[in-house]
């Protein structure tokens, strides 16, 4: 007789605090604040909660696998957030469906409520009224966006989705507008004049704002040749007061948000793209951190000052590179007065690169991708991300006067943020050691690992055909980075201290790094303003971090001087770095959920054609699929790989067929024909072609026509896979390859994974 598994007492009467993440079948998960395994909760559980609500629950049971299911016991915070959605009118009702599936339940608007919104618009939604155990929710439409088809539509419910700051408060505008429109003469007053020294900016075609530029010459370092390397950084601390109107704005937005087409920006324009923004032939003021540099690539000296300078000249990457890649070019010859300048920065950009390998820094090969659209929005391709040398040379620039800035930090000991990236956790590290060994790479990390070995990986793999995946889930098993006053060093880059100093004009972090570097030239302190502290992200990073002390309570302690801060100095820049952590990642949530959009929107136009790709991740329910020419990823499931049983090796990461042995793996190469594009879910659905396949016969598919019925067997298989690929293909191809592979590991051991699928 079997008994069925409970929840201990202990556990059943805890309750765990997190945030709710509702699923488009009507279930949800409790994302806990400590980090632990999340919690189902049931559809009749997620009745009376929404998707993003604060809630407290407690474990009520357990399954057989041991994944905890909970009960909702107290909402805690409602997050006051617009629900975006199309407009509806069924059987004399009018009602909004959620363009986020995740909220599950369609919105009640009464008669009257709509405005002047027309069924099938895009609409904006406040709650009048949440929803219960046996009622919908209830809404008025606050806002009308368009039509779903209209240009920029994507950002227009992405900033609303997210919550993004899209507009300035009136203070903020008309303190902008109260800002001279050039640098005047009692603005350079106590500032070191760099107008003759030739820096120039180095950025993208379509950058607007220019808030970094460069000189280099050779010198004497020490008895041996060096270089003195000038990275000269726009000085926004000057023209934006702490605690005024345009510092709330900054901060409440605490980054800049970069969509195709569109930026919205962290400061008003006038700052922006002009008073702030180096742009060239024209006076600025900067902070300038100037180095030298020795042959080794070491930052042999440095010092910060406050300076007015004059761009000489705005390049651009592309140029650069030509310049760089041919000195007698015909690029050359249009720049030839700044040819030799260009050569000292690529001969200081050697020698900081082979610094960089001594250290063991990680160099990842990722792809990022840029859509490309015409004038009226359409879009025309996607395309790869170059890097050339020229983006090298900057970064390496940018990463010194970075590093400088948070030792000039420590050694004033003053509070402050910094950029800390953490090695892998004891789980992430057991993930990728079973990656690495199902892949037979003969290669993995140790217990206590360094960044070199991380490099080390990522050099002996970088010519394989599966290196981009290998190297994503390099990258996926280390930690994200967060902005803290509490430096643990910089795991990735290999650096003991680092920080933000090089982006004042779109980090908030950046600004905050100048005034506190402003400070201790001047011998006072900088004192942060009162600002708003988050609420779930506060929670959730907080939680992480006193794990992370906890953790490292018998570690050894840093040789770098101690920062003494009060307690109230402490939570003020913790609330600070939290903030801005929080609003980093949902600046990249927005951006990557429009670029989903439009590449769905993209391949709507392509249905029926076929591609050639990849195997960019293996699951048992299907393979994931990069095309090659459109840089677009999409699932084949299961029952489109052919006429016969698919088994899935967890640990090798690939499926099997039982009869023919035919093998799909990361890596592979196949041919697929695009076959379903879901917007709202911003999925798209490939079909593996076979040679000879009946084109006509898969037309008639996509059309819902008959069409021959699939074996017994496997079509059992197909619909039971079909249910669970609903249910786990929201996670992304790595989230599933890395969930597969620590369930692999988790049978060799003879266990079961305790996290509930997603």
């Amino acid at each position: 007789m079997y008994i069925k598994k409970i929840a201990q007492p202990s556990a059943m009467l805890e309750e765990i605090v997190g945030s709710v993440q509702g699923h488009r079948d009507g279930h949800g998960f409790l994302i806990r604040d400590d980090g632990e395994s999340d919690i189902y909760l049931s559809s009749n559980e997620m009745r009376a909660v929404l998707h993003r609500d604060r809630v407290k629950v407690c474990i009520v049971r357990q399954d057989r696998k041991g994944r905890p299911e909970g009960r909702v016991v107290e909402i805690v915070e409602r997050p006051e957030q617009p629900i975006i959605g199309r407009l509806l009118h069924e059987g004399g009702l009018w009602l909004v469906a959620p363009e986020d599936k995740r909220y599950g339940q369609d919105v009640m608007i009464p008669k009257g409520a709509t405005g002047t919104a027309k069924p099938g618009q895009v609409v904006v939604v406040e709650l009048t009224e949440p929803p219960a155990l046996f009622g919908q929710p209830v809404g008025r439409v606050k806002e009308v966006l368009g039509e779903i088809d209209d240009p920029g539509m994507e950002i227009e419910i992405a900033v609303r989705k997210y919550s993004v700051p899209h507009e300035f408060s009136a203070l903020c505008v008309d303190q902008a507008k109260g800002l001279p429109d050039k640098v005047l003469a009692k603005d350079r007053k106590d500032r070191v004049d760099l107008r003759d020294v030739p820096l120039v900016t180095i950025d993208g075609e379509d950058a607007r704002d220019f808030d970094d530029a460069v000189y280099c010459e050779p010198a004497k370092v020490g008895p041996a040749k060096g270089w003195r390397l000038l990275v000269a950084i726009a000085d926004v601390s000057h023209y934006v007061q702490t605690g005024s109107a345009i510092d709330i704005d900054a901060y409440d937005r605490a980054t800049s948000v970069y969509f195709p087409r569109r930026v919205i920006p962290m400061l008003p324009e006038k700052l922006s793209n002009g008073l702030c923004s180096l742009n060239p032939d024209v006076d600025r003021l900067c902070m300038v951190c100037d180095m030298l540099v020795n042959a080794k690539g070491d930052v042999h000296a440095y010092q910060f000052y406050p300076a007015v300078m004059h761009s000489h000249a705005r390049f651009t990457y592309t140029e650069v590179a030509a310049i760089l890649g041919n000195t007698r070019g015909p690029e050359a010859a249009k720049r030839k007065e700044r040819v030799t300048d260009l050569m000292n920065l690529q001969d200081v950009y050697k020698a900081l690169l082979a610094s960089r390998a001594v250290r063991g820094a990680v160099d990842f090969e990722t792809t990022e991708t840029q859509i490309v659209c015409d004038e009226s929005g359409r879009i025309e391709k996607i395309v790869p991300r170059v890097r050339n040398e020229a983006h090298r040379l900057i970064e390496e620039a940018m990463l010194a006067a970075n590093v400088c800035s948070a030792d000039f930090i420590q050694q004033g000991k003053h509070p402050g943020l910094f950029r800390v990236h953490e090695g892998p956790t004891a789980e992430k590290k057991d993930i990728l050691r079973n990656y690495l060994k199902a892949l037979g790479l003969g290669l993995s990390i140790s217990d206590d690992p360094h960044t070199s070995e991380f490099q080390k990986i990522a050099q002996a793999t970088k010519d394989r055909p599966d290196a981009q995946q290998i190297h994503t889930m390099l990258l996926r098993s280390m930690q994200q980075a967060i902005y803290t006053p509490v430096n643990s060093g910089h795991f990735g880059l290999a650096y003991e201290a680092y920080t933000h100093f090089t982006s004042p004009i779109r980090r908030y972090p950046d600004l905050l790094v100048h005034r506190v570097i402003k400070a201790i030239l001047l011998g006072r302190k900088y004192s942060l303003p009162s600002l708003p502290v988050p609420g779930e992200a506060h929670a959730k990073l907080s939680k992480r971090l006193e794990k992370s002390r906890a953790a490292k309570g018998d570690a050894p302690e840093s040789s770098a001087p101690r920062v003494r801060m009060s307690a109230a100095d402490q939570r003020a820049w913790e609330a600070a770095g939290l903030h801005c952590s929080a609003n980093e990642r949902r600046a990249d949530e927005a951006s990557r959920d429009v670029e989903a959009w439009l590449k769905c929107k993209y391949m709507r136009e392509h249905l029926g054609e076929e591609y050639s790709g990849v195997v960019s991740a293996a699951t048992s329910f299907g393979i994931f699929v990069t095309l090659d020419a459109l840089y677009v990823e999409g699932l084949v499931h299961i029952t489109e790989l052919g006429g016969e049983y698919y088994r899935f090796d967890e640990l090798r990461q690939e499926l099997r067929g039982e009869r023919t042995g035919i093998r799909y793996a990361i890596g592979s190469r196949v041919q697929v024909q695009v076959s379903r594009v879901d917007l709202d879910g911003r999925k798209i659905d490939f079909r593996l072609v076979h040679p000879g396949d009946d084109l006509v016969l898969r037309a008639m598919r996509d059309k819902g026509l008959s069409a021959p019925a699939e074996g017994g067997r496997d079509k059992k298989r197909g619909a039971q896979d079909r249910r669970l690929a609903d249910a786990e293909r929201n996670r992304s191809p790595i989230q599933a390859l890395k969930a597969s592979v620590k369930k692999a590991a988790a049978k060799k051991k003879g266990s079961r994974s305790t996290k509930p699928r997603r």
